[in-house]
């Protein structure tokens, strides 16, 4: 496990809100910065009161806070290898008035199962992981100098090692949820081929007349029921302006409709 920092938080960091103002972050100025990825992460998770959460790489917090101000009585862990970004989480769950159910552990997704369980995250016990993995492969794509934006974009680990972390974590039926680039498609359902079924697809497009640029995707731990495809959310209609859709999501805490059932409750 790495050292977390609280004494040593970046200096050079902004004051931002999201959701409509109903969470506030520091973050810093320069390398990756929240974006939509993360709060549409959060609008399709579900969750009981008393349920456990765990967010994989969760940066300074963005995804799990949303979850946590839409969704009451949910313990969420913002799991974070950057150990000055746990330190921003932390900081931001304090601010938000959500540190008494929202905890912060500065880790490797990649670690052993024991590191885990020595940060306490015991394996089969968490309802729900969501996560926003590195989806640039720096093969393919240009990656940026500033080393914090690589290591948030670039795909190191691979994502079958963070779907592997996730299984473990998982409980009996358990839900994962994450948002990934919609032509990595096949990578995805290449790394839940092992231990999920019930895969649930909800394109995200830019505009009506636009390929999706992002997949949500939701998988039950241990199921055997067929892959599923919603209707996309379209961000912006054919003027450019955000739909009603995205609006309810990024600025009124709305959820998406992954979250609006949980095959894994019924089992």
């Amino acid at each position: 496990m790495i050292p977390m920092r609280p004494d040593r938080l970046l200096a050079d960091v902004s004051d931002d809100a999201v959701l409509g103002g109903r969470v506030r972050l520091k973050q810093p100025r320069r390398g990756h910065r929240v974006g939509h990825d993360a709060i549409l992460l959060a609008a399709a998770v579900a969750a009981a009161p008393g349920e456990h959460i765990v967010d994989l790489g969760a940066g300074v917090g963005a995804a799990g806070l949303a979850l946590a101000a839409r969704l009451d009585g949910v313990a969420i862990t913002l799991v974070e290898v950057d150990a000055d970004l746990a330190a921003l989480a932390a900081e931001n769950a304090r601010r938000n008035g959500v540190a008494d159910r929202v905890r912060v552990i500065a880790l490797d997704v990649s670690a052993s199962a024991r590191a885990y369980v020595a940060a306490g995250l015991k394996p089969a016990t968490a309802a729900g992981v969501m996560m926003n993995p590195p989806f640039n492969d720096p093969r393919r794509h240009n990656v940026s100098s500033d080393p914090r934006r690589r290591l948030a974009h670039a795909a190191a680990p691979p994502l079958a090692v963070w779907v592997k972390s996730a299984a473990r974590l998982l409980r009996p039926h358990g839900i994962l949820t994450l948002i990934w680039r919609a032509d990595g498609l096949p990578e995805v359902l290449s790394a839940l081929a092992a231990g999920f079924g019930a895969v649930t697809l909800l394109p995200v497009h830019p505009r009506p007349d636009a390929a999706a640029i992002r997949i949500l995707v939701r998988a039950e731990k241990g199921s055997r029921a067929p892959l599923a495809v919603l209707p996309g959310l379209c961000l912006n209609d054919a003027t450019g302006k955000p739909t009603r859709a995205t609006e309810a999501i990024l600025r009124q805490g709305g959820s998406l409709p992954l979250a609006a059932s949980r095959p894994g409750s019924e089992v």
